[in-house]
């Protein structure tokens, strides 16, 4: 997913510990973008954005905490880390079983950050390809009809083509045509294949 561009966004009120995130990120060759409250990245936020988020988790108004759980209500796959201050480890555990993927805590070495940010744009490169992949899938099960649908449906369960003519009162050959085509729509020879296929996407189809 190298041809789509990651940006690290800031969101953090402090006006000196922003400006200053901003040089490092910089002067490390990172696109930057940065927000000065939780609402202002809110309203901006897009499922294209790709990158991470480096998060303060206290922040007046909306905080960190709260940012986080609007952004998995709309099931953002951008990597978070928390920055936080001495007192509020617990709450950086609480982000991480929500979903964060690392904390660092102030004051912060600057080489220390900036691992926790490549491994988390690293994350979100891998997230993306599974993610494209898992698009093309769901792109490839919309080209097949409905009936060619219930059929693969009825191959994933394991019926064979004998049984799946005789309850849904068509020839056998008519079966073996539509699986012919729904293997060809898609791209497998395998029903394995098929099968692991359709399983990675179950939560975003219906096969009837």
């Amino acid at each position: 997913m190298s041809d789509i561009q990651q940006t690290v966004y800031v969101v953090e009120d402090d006006e000196a510990v922003r400006d200053s995130l901003e040089l490092l990120l910089k002067s490390a060759g990172k696109e930057v973008r940065t927000y000065r409250t939780a609402n202002a990245f809110l309203n901006d936020y897009s499922d294209k954005m790709a990158g991470c988020i480096v998060l303060d988790i206290r922040m007046p108004g909306m905080d960190g905490l709260e940012l986080q759980k609007k952004l998995n209500e709309r099931h953002s796959i951008l990597p978070i880390i928390f920055v936080t201050g001495h007192g509020d480890v617990p709450m950086a555990v609480d982000a991480m079983k929500e979903g964060a993927i690392d904390f660092i805590q102030k004051p912060y070495r600057e080489g220390a950050l900036l691992e926790k940010i490549e491994n988390a744009l690293e994350l979100d490169r891998e997230q993306r390809k599974t993610l494209g992949e898992k698009q093309e899938i769901v792109r490839r099960i919309k080209t097949l009809t409905p009936r060619e649908s219930e059929i693969m449906g009825r191959m994933i369960a394991g019926q064979a083509n004998k049984v799946i003519a005789i309850e849904l009162d068509i020839s056998q050959r008519t079966v073996e045509i539509h699986r012919s085509r729904v293997m060809h729509k898609m791209g497998t020879h395998s029903l394995a294949h098929l099968v692991r296929m359709v399983l990675s996407v179950k939560d975003r189809i219906d096969l009837g």
